[in-house]
């Protein structure tokens, strides 16, 4: 197993990085503030139920909680910053009062500028900046841990571009490396930048699972902390109960599953839905050590 502690963004608070430098993998807990999510879409679509669902998870032992307002599913409704400011400013300032580690998820600058405000200390860019081209400066001139993720079209065009020419390996980090030059020109620190291969984002079932096994590769290679996200994703369903695998929330045990391998194999993160099996998915993959 690698060491997460080789691999470490900077800053973070003090029990992120004792937790990172520990070697164990991160989780980060998913608080999405849409009511049109994949998998649990309208549950916590208020201010209120998204700050109870962020203390249940923060109580069930996230180190970082997600905060979201605009679905990135395929077809998903694109969400003016307006209307995705108001969702989740509210939702992090309040967290981040209680004491949350808060990273928010957005695509757009403004955005993220208004998280960062209220307190936030990740931006988890799903686009990798291709959406907002002030994106990388904005996390030039802030200094904050940045999830830069393979994006490829958006949500109504991803499913019809996942021609990777055989390797999405070898393609995915091409295209993370011009997001990463990108982010150096702007000015950025190459410390504040975690990488994340976008499993089902522009992938087919099949390359998902590729790039999920490729996790040690993509990080010896591209040279900076990896975030996993396959919580409750399509690619999934192969691994999860036939006769309930299109129910998202049937792909939980999977999940950890993911947890565990991702984790084995030196994920600085994991990007889950539900905390108590992944966060013991990633406590015990910190025990699997080569004598």
């Amino acid at each position: 197993m690698t060491n997460a502690q080789n691999l470490a963004p900077a800053p973070l608070p003090a029990a992120l990085e004792a937790a990172s430098a520990s070697g164990r993998t991160l989780v980060m807990g998913i608080v999405n503030v849409t009511p049109d999510s994949f998998s649990d879409g309208g549950r916590w679509d208020t201010t209120d139920r998204a700050l109870a669902r962020g203390l249940q998870l923060l109580d069930e032992g996230a180190d970082i909680l997600d905060v979201g307002g605009e679905s990135t599913r395929p077809g998903a409704r694109r969400v003016d910053t307006v209307e995705e400011q108001a969702r989740v400013v509210p939702v992090i300032g309040a967290l981040v009062e209680r004491g949350a580690v808060v990273s928010v998820d957005t695509m757009h600058a403004p955005t993220a500028a208004a998280a960062l405000a209220a307190g936030a200390v990740i931006v988890n860019d799903v686009s990798g900046g291709l959406n907002d081209p002030d994106m990388h400066r904005l996390v030039a001139s802030t200094g904050v841990v940045y999830v830069c993720q393979h994006w490829r079209g958006n949500p109504e065009t991803m499913d019809s571009l996942t021609d990777y020419d055989g390797d999405v390996v070898a393609g995915v980090e091409a295209e993370l490396r011009q997001r990463l030059e990108s982010l150096a020109a702007a000015g950025a620190d190459p410390s504040q930048v975690v990488i994340d291969p976008g499993l089902g984002f522009a992938k087919t079932h099949e390359q998902s699972w590729q790039l999920l096994a490729a996790t040690a590769r993509l990080r010896a290679d591209l040279g900076h902390p990896v975030l996993i996200g396959a919580s409750r994703k399509r690619f999934l369903a192969a691994a999860a109960d036939p006769s309930r695998a299109a129910d998202p929330l049937a792909r939980d045990a999977a999940t950890t599953a993911t947890t565990a391998l991702a984790a084995a194999a030196g994920a600085w993160a994991v990007r889950v839905h539900e905390v108590p099996a992944n966060r013991d998915a990633v406590r015990t993959a910190s025990f699997w050590k080569e004598p």
